[in-house]
């Protein structure tokens, strides 16, 4: 009976180190549950911390976001070189960070990076919204979100749900890039950027629709794919528009960089 119990030790022992074959988490084994939660947070939260010498995933997103928004001109390949850093520092100087090329909490948050940031900043509500008790959510105040929420209504209310999350995520795309203002009440005003403010729309009241929209595109939800465009090809005027590359279509709208 004791062979047969030590067998079956063995064997779980065994099984554990196929799926996740690193010396912590095979020691962990022996201790509590809740230990072992926190070593594979921690791991996590140290492997989320990007700098020189990095590789992967999110390494390749953050250089997909820096070479959209102009800042790296190099190879989206997942490989965090000399390139990649300078193009990390260029994009915290403009936006106010650490200029030390490590990207981290601060920087993923203002890449939009809402996941990578909720794994270090531990932020993450029970809902997944990232909103807390004040009404903000994710560093953006209940005012910014309302105007948020004003612009998709005013520009998209006839659209599909997704549609308008993405009317948001272009708004918050041009926050993020080089060419436009840093802040959504400056991207929305900004001189002749969007027709609701032109004509008034921008004043109408958003429905709750809206409201959602707004919140999930801060959130980090982006349907556009990184469009800093959007416009309507049955009513827009300007031939230039027409010549952005396309990224996708989604209801009435074309979405572009």
């Amino acid at each position: 009976m004791k062979k047969i119990w030590k067998k079956s030790i063995c064997a779980a022992v065994i099984a554990l180190s196929m799926l996740a074959p690193t010396a912590v988490l095979i020691k962990s084994v022996k201790r509590s549950s809740e230990y072992l939660d926190v070593t594979i947070e921690t791991e996590l939260t140290a492997a989320a911390v990007l700098r020189q010498g990095s590789s992967g995933g999110e390494v390749k997103e953050v250089q997909r976001r820096l070479k959209m928004w102009g800042y790296y001109k190099g190879s989206v390949d997942g490989v965090f070189g000399a390139g990649t850093k300078a193009a990390v520092i260029s994009f915290q100087k403009k936006n106010g960070l650490t200029a030390d090329g490590v990207v981290g909490k601060a920087t993923y948050k203002a890449l939009g990076m809402n996941s990578s940031y909720s794994i270090l900043a531990g932020q993450s509500g029970a809902n997944g919204t990232g909103s807390n008790a004040s009404g903000s959510v994710n560093g953006f105040s209940s005012s910014d979100v309302y105007l948020l929420a004003r612009t998709i209504y005013a520009e998209g209310r006839g659209e599909p749900y997704v549609g308008q999350v993405a009317i948001g995520a272009v708004i918050l795309n041009r926050v993020q890039h080089q060419s436009f203002p840093n802040t959504i009440s400056g991207v929305v005003y900004q001189k002749n950027a969007f027709t609701a403010v032109s004509d008034g729309q921008i004043n109408l009241t958003p429905n709750e629709t809206a409201m959602k929209a707004a919140r999930d595109a801060i959130n980090g939800w982006d349907p556009s794919g990184g469009a800093i465009y959007y416009y309507n090809p049955a009513v827009a005027t300007s031939s230039w528009i027409f010549s952005r590359p396309t990224i996708t279509v989604i209801g009435k709208h074309v979405f572009a960089v």
